[in-house]
């Protein structure tokens, strides 16, 4: 079973757990994430707070929403576009590029 604290909305706990199996390559890039009533299930929690979660996660550019087929991780760019990644608005408005956000990841949200 999974806890959840009073510290942050769970839509936003569930967001940065899955944002922490994405840096682990889980699922891999170009692949589907499991659907939010799959989620919900697992989790045990309502699917609406699911699909904020997943919403978070496609503001932050972790994941892209394709219509009528789920949610898919977002590849990788090609060269390091990422420098900016650290600064206090890249977090606020989540990475600029794909996957390379580990700095984003370890940054405290304000």
């Amino acid at each position: 079973m999974h806890s959840w604290n009073d510290q942050a909305p769970i839509y936003q706990q569930l967001a940065d757990r899955l944002a922490s199996q994405l840096l682990d390559g889980d699922p891999p890039e170009g692949e589907a994430l499991p659907s939010v009533r799959a989620l919900a299930s697992q989790y045990l929690i309502n699917p609406l707070t699911v699909s904020r979660a997943l919403q978070a996660l496609v503001d932050e550019g972790l994941v892209e929403s394709r219509r009528g087929l789920g949610m898919y991780v977002r590849d990788a760019p090609a060269s390091g576009c990422c420098a900016a990644s650290a600064s206090s608005s890249s977090r606020r408005n989540g990475p600029a590029c794909g996957r390379n956000f580990a700095a984003w990841a370890s940054a405290p949200r304000t």
